[in-house]
């Protein structure tokens, strides 16, 4: 029960704090600051406690977030505890969603109807770190090995949570990386500003202490399958959708033109301190990037970041209607969220309802402008066409573009041709019901059979993926499984 079943009435919502624009536009230290645990406490007495608590089916995890709200909430003391208990009943990685998840839970929250919901990801995100904190958040290693060894491919949110619980129910895995350092997109996709390693790197050691193997800088290439095949008793493909949406206009093959996954690790890497500049630098340019979803927000805020002398944000859509408020028009669903993360706020051109033309060069062979025109959209026979006005053409000033248009499927095709299992026309990975290719003993989980989606749901995919594998291994399990094959948001 709610401490105060009226505390939604008594306390208006109060966002994280953030660091000033003009601060943290310089740095690529995160950009929220931790609130105060008597703020966090008030916030989360908001929660109604509802008969029918619609934020456990907006979060594909089923997170209880009535219940750790409560113990956060209650008045002396907070049992901090038992929230994390709670907390991590249901979910292997709570900081992860608490930094980057755009918390769906939060646009199903019954008081959006009318109102402000609950600042759900700010108590998550508070309880985990005072879990951390207080050592409440130890290794829990199997207590006896079954026997069985299992190959995860790719260390993304997907792949670790598939990994820890399959450590967990005994088996012997190994997580193979091709990359340096583990975390897939959270490790080189994701900017230090949007959510800090530190919180990675820790839970990583937790999984190793528990037993998992970690290989990295190993790419598995068709010539490993056969081995795969032949040492591990299951391999679960989380690899990913990183094979970008490509654009054909002419002039793409400029130079100072970039897929976004060309861009956005060099900028990591400078923070990790591996080099000391990008190669892919935006100081002093005028960038243009193209696309208007989480991947260019990054873009913007990295561009920001290293000193861009302006940056423009095309995208075809609509520019998105100004909310006074955080009441959600499309209850229990997720509205749409382009255009509004906090790199919009740091300095931006935005150029909506505009299509590129082409790429136009300078003496050296360099893009020096994009062409756009202003186009509108209509849907014939239920499809959206982008139709471009009459005389609209404008050239917007660049010396560095960045692609951010989408992902469109895995981009290791060899690797899964050489393993034999099949793709949909989109590109993703089919499975069957229990997470399972048309090839006995291999799975997939995670953008590559979902397609590029929230890391709440690569988590969530490869808790369910790992419970099918344990049942698989053993004839049963006790894994939950939190999302079926192909299953959407609420």
């Amino acid at each position: 029960m709610a401490p105060d079943p009226q505390g939604f009435l008594r306390h208006a919502r109060i966002d994280p704090p953030k660091r000033p624009v003009v601060e943290r536009v310089r740095d690529f230290q995160p950009i929220y600051l931790t609130p105060r645990p008597d703020v966090v406490a008030e916030q989360a007495g908001r929660c109604m406690d509802c008969g029918v608590a619609f934020c456990h089916a907006g979060c594909p995890l089923g997170n209880l977030i009535p219940e750790w709200n409560e113990f956060v909430a209650a008045d002396e003391p907070a049992d901090w505890a038992a929230a994390s208990e709670r907390l991590h009943a249901t979910n292997n990685f709570p900081e992860f969603t608490g930094w980057i998840c755009p918390a769906p839970c939060e646009a199903a929250c019954v008081l959006a109807i009318n109102d402000d919901p609950v600042t759900i990801k700010q108590v998550e995100l508070s309880i985990v770190e005072r879990a951390f904190r207080d050592g409440e958040v130890a290794p829990r290693p199997a207590p006896a090995p079954s026997g069985r060894r299992v190959a995860v491919v790719g260390s993304g949110p997907a792949g670790l949570a598939a990994a820890q619980q399959l450590t967990r129910s005994g088996h012997e895995v190994t997580v193979f990386e091709r990359d340096d350092r583990v975390g897939g997109l959270l490790r080189y996709g994701i900017p230090d500003f949007k959510m800090p390693k530190d919180i990675l790197d820790r839970r990583v050691a937790q999984l190793s202490a528990e037993g998992t193997t970690f290989l990295v800088n190993t790419n598995v290439e068709a010539s490993d399958v056969q081995r795969l095949r032949s040492e591990f008793d299951a391999v679960v493909l989380a690899v990913g959708a990183l094979r970008p949406r490509e654009l054909s206009q002419p002039g793409r093959s400029f130079a100072g033109i970039h897929q976004a996954m060309e861009y956005l690790p060099w900028g990591n890497r400078a923070s990790a301190g591996d080099i000391e500049q990008s190669p892919i630098d935006a100081n002093g340019k005028h960038v243009v990037i193209i696309g208007g979803g989480d991947t260019a927000a990054d873009c913007l805020g990295t561009a920001n970041r290293q000193g861009a002398a302006s940056v423009t944000v095309v995208d075809h859509n609509l520019a998105p209607v100004p909310r006074a408020n955080l009441v959600n028009p499309v209850w229990p669903a997720a509205p749409a969220s382009r255009g509004t993360s906090p790199a919009h706020d740091e300095g931006v051109h935005e150029a909506w309802s505009q299509e590129v033309v082409e790429f136009l060069p300078n003496m050296n062979g360099a893009v020096r402008a994009v062409v756009v025109e202003q186009v509108e959209i209509v849907r014939v026979d239920g499809i959206r066409e982008f139709r471009p006005l009459v005389e609209s053409r404008v050239e917007l000033p660049a010396d560095l573009v960045l692609l951010a248009a989408g992902f469109i499927g895995s981009d290791s095709p060899e690797l899964l041709a050489a393993l034999g299992v099949a793709s949909r026309p989109d590109g993703r990975v089919a499975t069957d019901e229990r997470w399972q290719t048309k090839v006995a003993g291999v799975f997939a989980c995670g953008d590559v059979s979902r397609g590029a989606s929230l890391v709440v749901w690569a988590i969530a995919e490869g808790r369910a993926c790992a419970a099918a594998v344990d049942r698989t291994l053993t004839g049963t399990t006790e894994l939950p499984a939190p999302v079926r094959p192909g299953m959407r948001p609420l």
